[in-house]
């Protein structure tokens, strides 16, 4: 139980009726989650105004219901048994609450926010790895999942509701954490959900045009502005001086910044001699490090971003005292589910399954993996049902041009017939003249793939990522690559006994 008011007390809340000294028994913001002695935050959705309740939240017994400024109907009677308190933005009101709620862990938690386009996921892991090397407990928040003590939880979004944030970070510091490391989203930024969190480092790693469009960002102005807000709310900011958008995404920052970059000579961080690794069924990354720390890196994850990323790991790191060793070997071991994540099915070939479901991320993929001169680069993907078709061509268009062989294949349909998505896929692919076969049952594609590599081929399996489902027809089917492709081995081993 918590005063009305202690819960309030960091907010712009203007009491409207009622008393702020009454007894809370719980905080919710889902009107089906309502119940007697709840304070209920009425959130303005972009297609639901939760102020629409306010008539129902009385009558399931809630104590207190906080609104947003001009969204009660002008002239509603308000309830005498019933506290209702104003703010500007509920949605903000709803962060500061939380943290009020579940006593402001992130005063006794430093928590890492990271954020940027690309590189948010992998540097979480890889900041994870190495403060858990160091013997630090870290908690982690991110597009994934949420990891709370030795609880894995499956996310919904990059960055979780404000309330499920406040109330991830309680379960750490009792779980006994001694840190955090979370992505944080420019949405989230711009809908509140980190408000009321004093970041111990803010992270950039780069920008380029996405979510823009409706219900999203206005304009890629906006977009950088969102990112650009975590590094009003952060003590030190770690961030890439490579990137050209960087003085803009920095733009009215409060804090301490420590640069880190490949190119950029006077960064606080270098890496300079950079190899790409290569043997079979292996690709890896080595670099020097020279400034704030000097030492040489091996990483398992190929790619020039998986140096950025690691440099950015290397930085947060530095920042908390870690020992060299400790960086190192976490590292050399650092890997993601579905971000560029090797599986081992021969010697002669290198296959790796990758979350890239659109052209910018597919292009990025492919080109880093042509930069290991493969045999052949074969490319297994296929694009999600009721999205946009452009996509598909894109994707299509991306794949002919880069990749040696295609096998098209099903991702999500969803509500689609999955070969109509594949002949949108074929349309972008065919200007190209890219080789390429159709192959809808996805698991087939992948054995395909398999049974036709050839020694030196490089074959990623582009989409599903870290996924363990298929989406078709509103049901979600179990489905993990990484089953698929053991049963495939399994299969063939049997076939040669």
């Amino acid at each position: 139980m918590m005063k009305l008011s202690q819960i309030l007390e960091r907010t712009d809340a203007k009491l409207l009726s009622g008393s702020l000294d009454t007894e809370i028994c719980d905080l919710v913001y889902d009107s089906r989650k309502i119940g007697p002695g709840s304070l209920f935050v009425c959130i303005v959705g972009a297609n639901f105004d939760a102020h629409t309740c306010f008539d129902d939240a009385v009558a399931a017994g809630a104590a207190a219901i906080l609104v947003q400024k001009g969204h009660l109907p002008e002239g509603k009677i308000l309830p005498e048994t019933v506290a209702v308190a104003e703010v500007e933005d509920t949605r903000k009101g709803l962060a500061l609450a939380s943290a009020a709620w579940f006593g402001y862990p992130a005063e006794q938690l430093p928590v890492i926010g990271i954020t940027g386009t690309k590189g948010k996921t992998t540097t979480t892991y890889m900041i994870r790895s190495i403060l858990e090397h160091a013997g630090k407990k870290c908690g982690l928040i991110g597009t994934i999942e949420a990891i709370v003590g030795e609880e894995h939880i499956p996310a919904v979004n990059t960055t979780p509701e404000s309330y499920m944030v406040q109330k991830y970070l309680r379960g750490m510091l009792d779980a006994g954490a001694d840190c955090a490391v979370m992505e944080v989203s420019s949405q989230a930024l711009m809908m509140h959900r980190t408000a009321g969190i004093e970041f111990e480092l803010g992270v950039f790693t780069n920008i380029s045009p996405d979510h823009i469009g409706p219900n999203e960002h206005t304009d890629f102005e906006q977009y950088m502005a969102c990112k650009g807000l975590l590094f009003r709310q952060c003590r030190t900011a770690i961030v890439n001086a490579d990137d050209p958008h960087t003085p803009d995404v920095l733009a009215g920052h409060t804090c301490d910044v420590v640069t880190y970059g490949l190119r950029t000579e006077n960064a606080d961080l270098c890496a300079k001699n950079i190899e790409h690794v290569q043997r079979p069924g292996y690709l890896g990354m080595s670099f020097d490090v020279s400034g704030l720390k000097n030492f040489r890196v091996e990483l398992d994850i190929p790619g020039q971003f998986s140096v950025y990323n690691a440099m950015t790991a290397i930085a947060c790191c530095a920042h908390f005292g870690i020992a060299d060793e400790a960086v190192l070997a976490a590292l050399k071991t650092a890997s993601v589910k579905g971000r560029i994540e090797p599986v081992k099915v021969s010697d002669q070939f290198t296959l790796m399954i990758d979350y890239a479901h659109n052209a910018m991320a597919l292009e990025s993929l492919l080109s880093t993996l042509r930069d290991y001169n493969p045999k052949r680069l074969v490319c297994v993907f296929g694009c999600g049902g009721n999205r946009s078709r452009a996509r598909r061509f894109e994707m299509g268009e991306v794949s002919g041009r880069l990749a040696d062989f295609t096998i098209i294949t099903s991702d999500n349909p969803r509500f689609e017939e999955p070969q109509a998505i594949l002949n949108d896929i074929v349309t972008g692919i065919t200007p190209t003249g890219g080789k390429y076969i159709e192959i809808i049952d996805r698991k087939e594609a992948i054995a395909y793939a398999i049974r036709n590599g050839q020694p030196g081929d490089v074959i990623v399996l582009a989409g599903k990522g870290h996924e363990d489902y298929q989406e078709i027809c509103g049901k979600k089917y179990p489905m993990d690559e990484r089953v698929l492709i053991r049963e495939i081995l399994q299969e063939m081993a049997a076939e040669k006994a």
